[in-house]
C-alpha cells in the first residue's frame, strides 16, 4: 500500500477518524432509529411523519456513506458493524414502538445528540488544518439542527 501523504500527520488522522467513528455511530443509529418510526408510526400525523422520516432516512443514508469514505481517506478503517456502532453511539435503541409524538421527542433528542458529537469531532479536525473533515463535520451539525428545529416545532 501507498503511504499517505495529505498533510495530516498519521497521529491527527487517527485522532480525527475517532471523531469520525462517533459520528458515524451515532449517524447510523440515527438513521435506523428513524426508518423503524417510519415503518411504525401511527395515529393522527402518520402521512405527514411517516413522509418526513422518510425524508430524514434518505438524508442520513447518504451522510452515513460520505462519513465513512472520510474516515477511509484519512487511511483508518470505518467501522461497519452493529457491534461497533453500539459500543460508539451515545443514541440509545428504543425498545417497543412509542407513539407518535413520542417518537418526535425520541429523535429531537437523538438529532441533538448528533450535533453535540459533530461539536467534538471538529475540535481536532481544526487543530489539524483538516478543512475536509471540518466542512463534512460543518455541513452534518447544519443538518442536524435544522432537523432538531424543524421537530422540536411538532412538539
Amino acid at each position: 500500500m501507498n503511504t499517505i501523504d495529505i498533510g495530516i500527520s498519521e497521529q491527527d488522522r487517527k485522532t480525527i477518524a475517532e471523531g469520525l467513528k462517533r459520528l458515524l455511530a451515532d449517524s447510523y443509529t440515527l438513521y435506523l432509529e428513524t426508518h423503524n418510526f417510519h415503518w411504525n408510526v401511527t395515529g393522527p400525523q402518520f402521512r405527514e411523519l411517516h413522509l418526513m422520516f422518510e425524508e430524514h432516512y434518505n438524508e442520513l443514508a447518504v451522510a452515513v456513506d460520505d462519513i465513512a469514505e472520510r474516515i477511509r481517506t484519512l487511511d483508518i478503517a470505518a467501522p461497519g458493524t452493529y457491534k461497533a456502532f453500539a459500543e460508539l453511539s451515545r443514541i440509545e435503541e428504543v425498545d417497543g414502538v412509542p407513539s407518535a409524538d413520542e417518537m418526535v421527542g425520541i429523535l429531537t433528542r437523538s438529532h441533538e445528540q448528533v450535533v453535540r458529537t459533530c461539536r467534538e469531532a471538529l475540535e481536532p479536525a481544526q487543530k489539524a488544518g483538516d478543512e475536509s473533515t471540518v466542512a463534512l463535520v460543518s455541513d452534518r451539525m447544519r443538518v442536524h439542527e435544522k432537523t432538531a428545529w424543524m421537530l422540536r416545532a411538532l412538539q
